[in-house]
């Protein structure tokens, strides 16, 4: 019998399915409406469909999971209750925050206010002690104040604690016994202490992740205790499971819970990671991942081959210092609401319909979304959606339209459709290129590589007005993310503040503190299962001019610094410097702030297959003809089955491919073809 791979991406409409069959190479994928109430249910149906399928659940041996809880509950304010502990004096730090706005729209806002504080002023409490920037102590611990702060606290019934004393990077043991203490006066207490969640500096961003790991944990491991226990009653007691981290490595379901700030983006990070891949495959070096779903977009750069990394995000307002995949995600998907105000503007988002009730189109929504508007203008199949699976009401859709957008603004149905759809093309043009040309990318270069239940439905228009290169559609669009999860690796950051001078550090002064980092690696990849030959570390230095506010990651390899010695790493930082910012200072000292090491555990990935052509012609993949409207016209638009197209296969526009997971849209004026791997290539005609 085979092995089986199964990875499930839970989306805020659908959850999406993978099984690979490892004998074979074959891939079998599902989609079904996600359950917000409760995921796992949708996960259990998944497992059940795989079932009748032939899949044995004791022949699954992989199972790996991205999941949206943490970050739902953190977007919809449904964390548990909080405390925080920081050291007496500084009770203010995370009111204060950064004492300035965001960049943007909230600059100009006179009405602007911050997003509420995860933790009551009343859960608050601070700690006698003292650490100075050195390490050293200034103030022992005063246990008895601490115990009568935490009994206080008590009687609020916190069911989780954040711990962020001063400089406990350096010296942690004060932050260590905080914890015991914790655990003797409040039992069951979930408590989150920042040397152990990001021992690094900047006290707020220390904070503010700490509190979001506070805030999430008790969720990610109910969530994740109650989804392992309802896997082994089903039979899968795969040894490998896995939760998809923000960075784009996987998490052991057991480290995913204990660590649940390092799953706010644990969905999106899989479809980068497979972006990754397809791009390796396929010979292309610069893409903009494009991951539209049923109600978000998500867009990242990839350059060289190599995705943006970033130790610095923010969720709705919440600051997050964990190393994440530089993802930017805005309110634009299938399920997006579009509906006039009250003072006649035509609002698109950011409230979406979900997967509860849905569009209106799916029977059960009133209000109309992007899905409904493509169906009304002909872009997507009513009797073909999932493979027929599911009918869509065309009516209900343009009544949804008519009412809400088309009457009040006084214009045909047809043309509210479009101009929705314009909007919602134009907002994700603008998350492209926030990403791209605002910091100095040349969209040119890049193909917009489209994947997610409607990415490739917008795809093209979009890289037509962006003047990229070319889109690129993969052979499993609608789950694509779910791919990046089985082809990713287990991945453990670590990172430790040592502010030095580089001039007066040695290279083995900074082996010494990148090898105490590499036991901790090693001993929580080797618990993890992995053996020596399966495990990697890379190693980087965050450094900075002294004085400046921030600060470039270096990646710094135990041979080139024994090679080219502090010298060669202090010229590579000048180089790097005047790469990013078109300036250097070489006479001007360095500081070392950061050591970071991320540990990997190489897990075999799963073949790529080539396709060879099958003799098969375009004819043989034609469904039929269907008026469609392109820029104000209706054009008799052929529209084929993709799975029928052989490779090699090219075809001009207008064209709609439909395909089970995902419909895929050819503008006029546009030429696709299929290459070797079953990818859509589309491009621009010759002028």
């Amino acid at each position: 019998m085979g092995k089986y791979r199964v990875t499930v991406d839970t989306g805020g409409t659908f959850s999406d399915f993978v099984c690979l069959d490892e004998d074979t190479g074959a891939i079998s994928i599902t989609k079904l409406p996600s359950t917000p109430d409760d995921p796992s249910r949708a996960i259990l149906g998944g497992i059940e469909a795989l079932r009748a399928d032939g899949v044995r659940s004791e022949d699954v041996v992989f199972f790996c999971h991205g999941t949206t809880v943490g970050t739902n509950a953190l977007l919809e304010r449904k964390g548990v209750r909080t405390g925080l502990l920081v050291t007496e004096g500084f009770r203010g730090i995370y009111e204060v925050v950064e004492q300035a706005r965001p960049y943007g729209p909230a600059i100009f806002d006179v009405m602007y206010d911050r997003p509420p504080m995860l933790v009551a002023r009343s859960l608050t409490g601070e700690v006698r002690e003292r650490v100075d920037f050195r390490g050293e102590v200034l103030r022992p611990l005063d246990e008895e104040a601490l115990r009568a702060t935490l009994r206080g606290m008590a009687r609020r019934e916190p069911a989780s604690i954040a711990v962020c004393l001063l400089f406990s990077f350096l010296r942690p043991q004060h932050e260590q016994r905080v914890g015991a203490i914790i655990a003797e006066e409040l039992p069951g207490c979930s408590v989150s202490l920042s040397s152990e969640v990001l021992p690094q500096i900047r006290e707020y961003y220390r904070l503010s992740t700490t509190v979001i790991n506070a805030y999430l944990r008790p969720i990610l491991e109910r969530y994740i205790g109650n989804l392992d226990r309802r896997l082994s009653a089903c039979g899968i007691a795969a040894p490998q499971k896995y939760v998809m981290q923000s960075n784009g490595g996987m998490s052991t379901f057991e480290a995913a819970a204990r660590r649940a700030v390092t799953t706010v983006l644990s969905g999106p990070a899989g479809g980068v990671t497979a972006g990754v891949a397809a791009c390796r495959a396929a010979g292309i070096a610069n893409a903009i991942t494009f991951d539209m779903g049923g109600t978000s977009c998500d867009v990242a750069l990839i350059r060289d081959g190599v995705p943006f990394v970033s130790g610095r995000g923010r969720i709705e307002g919440h600051d997050v210092a964990a190393p994440m995949l530089d993802i930017n995600t805005v309110s634009a998907g299938g399920g997006t609401i579009a509906r006039v105000n009250a003072l006649g503007e035509l609002e698109v988002g950011p409230h979406s319909a979900g997967a509860a009730p849905g569009p209106a189109c799916y029977g059960r929504g009133e209000l109309p979304t992007i899905t409904d508007c493509n169906l009304a203008l002909g872009f997507l199949s009513a009797g073909n959606f999932l493979g027929g699976r599911m009918r869509l009401d065309a009516e209900r859709a343009r009544n949804a339209i008519d009412a809400q957008v088309a009457r009040p603004l006084g214009m045909p149905i047809d043309e509210a459709a479009e101009g929705v759809v314009r909007i919602i093309d134009v907002k994700m043009q603008e998350a492209i290129k926030a990403i791209s040309t605002m910091r100095g990318h040349d969209l040119r270069d890049f193909v917009l590589l489209a994947f997610g239940g409607a990415g490739p439905l917008h795809a093209a228009r979009i890289a037509r007005d962006l003047g990229m290169a070319g889109v690129l559609v993969p052979l499993y669009p609608g789950v694509f993310s779910a791919i990046g999860l089985m082809v990713s690796d287990v991945r453990h950051d670590y990172v430790q503040s040592r502010m030095a001078p580089l001039a007066d550090l040695a290279c083995d002064a900074i082996e010494a503190m990148f090898g105490r980092l590499s036991v901790e690696a090693l001993t929580d990849l080797k618990r993890d299962g992995f053996a020596d030959a399966r495990i990697r570390l890379d190693r980087a230095l965050d450094m900075r001019y002294a004085g400046q506010g921030y600060e470039i990651t270096l990646p710094c390899d135990g041979d080139a610094l024994h090679r080219d010695g502090i010298a060669g790493l202090r010229r590579r930082f000048d180089e790097t410097h005047k790469e990013m910012f078109g300036h250097m200072a070489p006479d001007q000292p360095v500081e070392v702030v950061s050591y970071r090491l991320s540990g990997i555990g190489l897990v075999p990935a799963p073949p790529m297959r080539k396709h060879k052509p099958a003799g098969a012609k375009l004819e043989d993949a034609l469904r039929g003809h269907r008026q469609v409207r392109f820029d104000g016209e209706n054009v008799a638009c052929p529209v084929y089955q993709r799975e029928r197209l052989d490779v090699g296969l090219a075809l001009p526009g207008p064209a709609i491919l439909d395909q089970f997971d995902c419909t895929t849209v050819v503008w006029p004026g546009q030429s696709a073809r299929v290459d070797e791997w079953k990818n859509i290539v589309i491009t621009e005609d010759a002028a």
